[in-house]
């Protein structure tokens, strides 16, 4: 798209996806099985995009379920 400035969305998910993967090594995800890539959308927003193994996901999904339950005792 001509005129769509790309490069500051990128560069705005690539900060975020730096902050979710520390965010993730210190819950204890790291390594092969989680993958992380800043982009940018069509109109110039950024993206971030998690591709995870199924163990991993299955880690994330423990931890979101955790929280979850964390939050809703705290209500």
């Amino acid at each position: 798209m001509c005129g769509v400035d790309y490069v500051a969305g990128w560069r705005e998910a690539t900060g975020v996806a730096s902050a979710l993967a520390e965010a993730l090594v210190a819950a204890g995800l790291e390594g092969p099985g989680v993958r992380l890539r800043a982009g940018a959308a069509d109109d110039g927003s950024g993206l971030v995009r998690l591709e995870l193994t199924v163990p991993a996901a299955r880690a994330v999904a423990k931890l979101a379920l955790g929280a979850a339950a964390g939050v809703s005792r705290k209500r």
